[in-house]
């Protein structure tokens, strides 16, 4: 994988990665067991996994397929 992104996308996905991360915490945490908080909070988890890896890697998986981001 090659670097495709600058420090500043690179700054925004892992602050972004560690937010919804978070976020998918809480709800697995505090969601009482609800499907919908169930769903929810592993989705956001992977996401916000996802995003850590492409801010620490320097990657965009989107730029990679070739569309055009401002970051």
């Amino acid at each position: 994988m090659e670097c495709n992104i600058d420090a500043r996308g690179k700054a925004v996905r892992l602050i972004m990665g560690i937010l919804f991360a978070l976020a998918g915490i809480l709800m697995l945490a505090l969601g009482g067991g609800a499907n919908w908080s169930l769903i929810a909070g592993l989705c956001c988890l992977a996401g916000g996994t996802f995003m850590i890896f492409e801010g620490a890697a320097g990657w965009c998986a989107v730029r990679a397929m070739g569309f055009k981001t401002k970051l």
